[in-house]
């Protein structure tokens, strides 16, 4: 994955574009602890320390820096941060259109992806990306050798569904969307 930087003429801020779309379209800030629960992604890089504020848009995450903070250690672990969302395929900014209560569920959903139902299915070689949740259906892609294996089914409904289901009780189901497919309701 490749992830080009570019500095500009503010010497606090650097220009992150990465080889993957970030977010569907707009554009996000993200400068105080309010905002940040929209983004676990920013959320992430400010944890890193020294972060002033995180711009996302489609094609570009712009980072601001604090005058005492150094590039030199922050652009390797903002880096990291940024190759971590991609390639779990995380959401880099959850939508406005959604309650507080959903934004909760999501963050629920994806922590149990990460922890739970993620490690298991790399086991196998495959892996799982969250698309959305809507109407208490979790939408996800299975990817890699998950995608096509004739136990695709099995695995969604007796171990991705049955823990979502058991653990958040506002998932009712959960349903795969095939790669670049958008989701039915």
């Amino acid at each position: 994955m490749i992830i080009e930087t570019q500095d500009t003429p503010d010497t606090n801020v650097v220009n992150f574009f990465p080889s993957e779309k970030m977010m569907k379209s707009g554009s996000a800030e993200f400068a105080d602890a309010k905002s940040l629960r929209k983004s676990p992604l920013a959320e992430k890089i400010f944890d890193i320390g020294g972060i002033v504020s995180v711009f996302i848009t489609p094609d570009m995450v712009s980072v601001t820096k604090e005058d005492s903070a150094d590039w030199s250690e922050l652009k390797p672990q903002i880096l990291a941060e940024i190759m971590d969302y991609l390639s779990l395929g995380d959401t880099a900014v959850i939508p406005d259109n959604i309650s507080p209560d959903e934004e909760d569920v999501i963050k629920q959903i994806l922590g149990l992806i990460n922890a739970r139902i993620r490690p298991a299915l790399k086991q196998d070689g495959g892996d799982i990306r969250f698309v959305k949740f809507d109407n208490g259906i979790v939408y996800v892609e299975l990817q890699g050798n998950c995608s096509g294996c004739p136990y695709a089914t099995v695995t969604l409904k007796e171990g991705v569904e049955k823990i979502l289901t058991t653990y958040i009780p506002e998932v009712k189901g959960v349903k795969n969307c095939k790669p670049g497919e958008a989701p039915q309701a």
